[in-house]
């Protein structure tokens, strides 16, 4: 009888560290969408992130990256977010009819997205 106990106590002592190890933060997401849209006449590019955060200084869009014709252009770091889930941040970016630009958004703890837009 004893044996059963230590048996079936292991087996959920194991079980509950599965579901403890594997928990990842309760409202930690990756964006939503990664609109991209150019300006051609300013050189504009710009960057419309749906990202749902409750608390913006800690959970939040830490790095853009953009990319031309799969060279990296630049690395932008913030440390927070705007309040609203939607938000843009604009770009200066030379770019020619035919060109591609991918810009990948990162969270911070959990997740990133990429879109990709050919210049018209």
């Amino acid at each position: 009888m004893k044996n059963n106990y230590s048996g079936c106590f292991s087996i959920l002592l194991f079980i509950f560290f599965l579901l403890v190890l594997n928990v990842q933060p309760a409202h930690a997401t990756k964006p939503k969408s990664v609109d991209l849209s150019y300006d051609e006449r300013t050189q504009i590019l710009s960057v419309k992130i749906d990202h749902y955060t409750a608390a913006a200084n800690l959970h939040h869009i830490e790095y853009v990256e953009i990319r031309k014709n799969r060279a990296l252009l630049s690395n932008n770091e913030y440390k927070n977010q705007p309040a609203d889930s939607t938000f843009t941040y604009t770009y200066p970016l030379p770019a020619a009819k035919g060109d591609t630009v991918e810009v990948t958004a990162s969270c911070n703890l959990w997740g990133r997205k990429t879109s990709t837009l050919t210049i018209p």
